[in-house]
């Protein structure tokens, strides 16, 4: 029997639906069939969160070291002083200090190879804010711990994967992060993405412009004359099948979402906006890029529904079955890319030219 996958959960915010929605998620059986999950977090904050839920068919087995978890069971791993408090729906300084004790414990496991996978948590981003944690979310955190210099926020559905060229920066400040270097690592990193942890070979990649009917031909902005076509062009020299830029609204007012294996938003909201609006309640947030894998639900902590029974573990369950595959798709990919035999391909350059989009005349409605 193959050996299971080690997943590290971090607890994320004590006081909003972290826990809850793990712990939802693990109370299906065949959860413990596929991997050995391991919560980094308290016993004590657990089973307050389990008596607040009325959650009483779930086991979790207290363990020191991932090394001590056992197939078969769920267990919780202590990072935090048993002094710690819960106050439901309340943002506290004690809350934001604990959700990043368990993060940096869970990554420096993750580091040292005794968990396989991370899924995280939703924290608050104010709380957790202190001279170990300077950074606007887990993904810039996390690139940081492993030495990355650019990774790919990428938001991911059963019909749609969105990465962003800018994350949490504010609006003013987005057109002067738009360059070519950037947008053409970004798309590199997503290719190679799809490639080695979706198993999507020659995957097709849709670019948003900056601005609205994607400029215009320079009327409403250049951005798109000056940087994203330039960035697109040089793309599709390496054999990244890039298309765009296509306006944002009609490109989601339309079926043309589903016709690429990914999109390259510039900005948060132009790609978040309408991620959520289709895939709210099952979306996972996945770090693109790191030499490890790491998934996230795609929603906060949700204070305001914080111990209620109210809160859908649909998007944490996502998040870890998408971790579970990625894992396994690297492998895969690893092996088969061992002894690769040499490629000719003839048909490189006119596959591009056959995927039937609506015209951005079309689109500007």
């Amino acid at each position: 029997m193959a050996e299971l996958i080690k997943v590290g959960i971090t607890q994320g915010d004590i006081n909003g639906i972290g826990y809850e929605v793990i712990m939802k998620t693990l109370l299906d059986p065949r959860i413990l069939e596929m991997c050995t999950p391991i919560i980094y977090g308290s016993p004590k904050v657990a089973a307050y969160h389990r008596k607040a839920l009325n959650i009483t068919s779930l086991s979790l087995n207290h363990v020191r070291s991932p090394r001590e978890a056992s197939p078969g069971r769920a267990h919780v791993l202590n990072c935090i002083d048993d002094n710690i408090r819960v106050e439901l729906g309340k943002s506290t300084s004690m809350a934001g200090e604990a959700s990043l004790m368990a993060l940096e414990r869970a990554v420096s496991d993750l580091k040292e190879g005794l968990i396989d996978v991370l899924v995280t948590g939703p924290i608050n981003k104010d709380n957790i804010q202190s001279t170990s944690f300077n950074f606007p979310g887990h993904t810039e955190y996390l690139a940081q711990r492993f030495d990355m210099d650019d990774f790919v926020m990428l938001m991911v559905s059963e019909t749609v994967k969105v990465g962003l060229v800018t994350t949490h920066l504010p609006l003013s400040k987005v057109a002067e992060n738009i360059t070519k270097e950037r947008i053409l690592s970004k798309l590199r990193i997503i290719s190679r993405s799809l490639i080695q942890d979706f198993a999507i070979t020659r995957p097709r990649i849709a670019v948003f412009g900056l601005n609205p009917h994607a400029g215009d031909n320079g009327l409403l902005g250049n951005e798109e004359r000056d940087i994203i076509i330039p960035a697109i062009t040089e793309a599709k020299k390496e054999g990244i099948i890039a298309m765009g830029p296509y306006p944002a609204d009609g490109f989601f007012g339309s079926d043309n979402y589903l016709k690429f294996d990914a999109i390259l938003a510039m900005y948060h909201d132009q790609g978040l906006i309408p991620f959520k609006l289709t895939s709210f309640e099952s979306g996972v947030n996945y770090t693109a890029g790191l030499p490890v894998v790491r998934t996230s639900p795609a929603h906060g902590t949700a204070f305001s529904i914080a111990g209620e029974d109210k809160a859908s573990p649909d998007s944490f369950r996502q998040a870890l079955y998408l971790a579970l595959d990625i894992y396994q798709n690297r492998k895969i990919h690893e092996e088969i890319s061992k002894n690769p035999l040499k490629k000719y391909d003839i048909n490189a350059n006119q596959e591009d030219e056959n995927i039937d989009i609506e015209s951005e005349e079309d689109q500007n409605y």
